[in-house]
C-alpha cells in the first residue's frame, strides 16, 4: 500500500509531520482529517523512499555464499522479541539492520526494508532474498501474516532454528576430536616414514642384514612415501573430488546418502539426526498453519538427504490421492537397492563394506515408533504435537549416541595409535637387537 508524507496543523495550531498509509491521496486526506488535523501539505512518499534506497545501496558490502544458521537464529530471536514488544515491523528491521555487522545479513535486511517501504509484505520481501531466508522461513512468515500472529510464528521459528543449531553443533563437536587426532597422527607418521626410517635403512644396508618381514613392510612403505610424497595431499583431494562429481548427479547423490545411512555407528547418527530435523520442520510448519502438501514439500527440501527426499515425495503423492501420512511413511521408509551405495561401501570399507551394505539392505529410515506416533497424531488431530515429541525423542537419542561415540572413539584411537607406534618400534628394533647380539658374540 502506498505511503504519504504529510504536514498538518492540529487544533492547538501546532505543526504535525508524519507518514500515513492509504490506497489514494483522497483517502489519506480523509484519514488525516478524522484524526483532527488540518492538512497543509501532502505528497506520496517518494523522496524518502529513494533516499532510503540510495542509503541502502550505499550501505551494502561485498558478500558471497549463504548466511550462517547461527546468525539467522540470533536474528530471528531478536526480531521475535521486538515484535512481541509491539514495535512496527519496519522499525524492528531497521533496528536490527543498523546493529548488524557488514555482510550477508545486513545486505539482506537492506533489501527487505526497501521492499517493505515499496509496499511489499514481510514474506514477499524475504522471498526475494532466498540465500538468506529459505522457503521454510518465508512460508512460516506468510502463515503468521495471514493468521495475524506474526510474533508467535517468529517465536516458534526461532525455537526451531535454535534446536536445529544445537543439534548441528553437537554433531560437529563429536566429530572434531577424532578428525583432529587422525590428522595429526597421519602427519607424525608421514614425518617418521620420510625422515627417520630411511636412516635405519642405511644402517641395515651397511651390515647387509637379513631383515624380518615387519621391517621389510615398514621400509617398503617408507620408500613409497619418500618417492611419492608430493602425491599424498592429492589422495584426500581426489577422494573428495570423486564424491563431489558423482553426487552432482541425482543417481550418485542418492547412492552417497544411502551409503552414509548404512555406515556402521555413524549411519545411525546420520539417520537419527535427519529424522529429528525433518519431523521438527514438519511439526513447525503444521503448527504455523502452512498447508500439509506445502509443508511436506518444504520438509523434503530441508532434509538435505536424497533417501528422505524420495520418501517424503512418495508421502506427498499418496496424500494427493487421499491417503494419510503414516501409511505411505511405513511403506516407503525402506530404501531400494542401489548399486552406487554398494560401490561406495566397497570403496570406503575394503573387504567388508559390500557385505555390511547387503546385511543392512532392508533397514528402514523411519522405525515403527515414528510411524505409530504420526498415525496417532493424525487420528487425534494433534499431528504437530506428535511430530514435536518424535523430534525431541530423537534429539535425546542423538545426544546419547554422540556421547557413546565419543566414549568409544577415545580408547579406539588410543589403541589404533598405540598399534602403529608399536609396529614401527618392533619393526626397527628387531634387526637392531639382532645386530647388537651378533656384534657382542663376535
Amino acid at each position: 500500500m502506498p505511503q504519504f508524507k504529510f504536514e498538518a496543523v492540529d487544533q492547538k495550531g501546532q505543526e504535525i509531520k508524519d507518514i500515513i498509509e492509504a490506497a489514494t491521496e483522497d483517502e489519506a486526506q480523509a484519514t488525516i482529517r478524522q484524526m483532527g488535523y488540518h492538512v497543509t501539505k501532502i505528497a506520496i512518499f517518494k523522496e524518502r523512499k529513494k533516499q532510503n534506497a540510495k542509503k541502502g545501496a550505499g550501505g551494502k558490502t561485498f558478500s558471497f555464499g549463504r548466511i550462517k544458521s547461527k546468525q539467522l537464529s540470533v536474528f530471528t530471536r531478536q526480531l521475535s522479541i521486538l515484535q512481541d514488544a509491539g514495535l512496527p515491523i519496519l522499525r524492528s528491521l531497521n533496528i536490527l539492520m543498523n546493529q548488524a555487522k557488514p555482510g550477508i545479513l545486513r545486505n539482506a535486511l537492506i533489501d527487505v526494508t526497501s521492499e517493505i517501504e515499496s509496499g511489499a509484505s514481510l514474506s514477499e520481501a524475504m522471498a526475494k532474498v532466498p540465500k538468506t531466508f529459505n522457503r521454510l522461513y518465508v512460508n512460516m512468515i506468510k502463515a503468521g501474516e495471514a493468521g495475524g500472529a506474526l510474533e508467535t510464528i517468529l517465536q516458534r521459528l526461532s525455537e526451531f532454528l535454535e534446536a536445529s543449531e544445537q543439534l548441528k553443533q553437537r554433531i560437529k563437536s563429536a566429530l572434531t576430536y577424532p578428525i583432529a587426532v587422525v590428522f595429526f597422527a597421519c602427519a607424525i607418521l608421514t614425518f617418521i616414514l620420510i625422515t627417520i626410517v630411511p636412516k635405519f635403512e642405511e644402517i641395515f644396508a651397511d651390515f647387509d642384514m637379513d631383515l624380518p618381514l615387519m621391517t621389510k613392510i615398514l621400509l617398503n612403505a617408507s620408500e613409497i612415501v619418500v618417492t611419492y610424497f608430493y602425491l599424498l595431499p592429492l589422495i584426500p583431494f581426489s577422494i573428495w573430488l570423486m564424491v563431489k562429481l558423482t553426487t552432482s548427479f541425482e543417481y550418485g547423490r542418492f547412492g552417497w546418502h544411502l551409503f552414509l545411512l548404512k555406515l556402521p555407528v555413524f549411519g545411525t547418527l546420520v539417520e537419527k539426526t535427519t529424522v529429528a530435523r525433518t519431523t521438527r520442520t514438519l511439526g513447525t510448519l503444521v503448527t504455523s498453519g502452512v498447508p500439509i502438501l506445502e509443508s511436506l514439500h518444504i520438509t523434503k527440501e530441508a532434509s538435505n538427504n536424497a533417501v528422505f527426499e524420495l520418501m517424503y515425495q512418495k508421502i506427498l503423492e499418496a496424500i494427493r490421492d487421499g491417503d494419510t501420512i503414516a501409511n505411505p511413511m511405513k511403506i516407503h521408509s525402506t530404501p531400494p537397492f542401489h548399486i552406487g551405495a554398494l560401490l561406495y561401501s566397497a570403496f570406503f570399507i575394503p573387504v567388508a563394506g559390500a557385505l555390511i551394505y547387503l546385511l543392512k539392505l532392508n533397514g528402514r529410515v523411519m522405525d515403527d515408533m515414528v510411524v505409530n506416533m504420526v498415525d496417532v497424531g493424525e487420528e487425534t488431530g494433534e499431528l504437530d504435537t506428535m511430530l514435536y515429541k518424535v523430534a525431541d525423542t530423537y534429539d535425546q537419542e542423538v545426544k546419547a549416541a554422540t556421547d557413546a561415540l565419543m566414549s568409544m572413539l577415545e580408547p579406539l584411537l588410543v589403541i589404533f595409535l598405540g598399534g602403529i607406534v608399536g609396529f614401527i618400534v618392533i619393526a626397527l628394533f628387531m634387526p637392531l637387537i639382532a645386530l647388537i647380539t651378533n656384534l657382542s658374540a663376535n
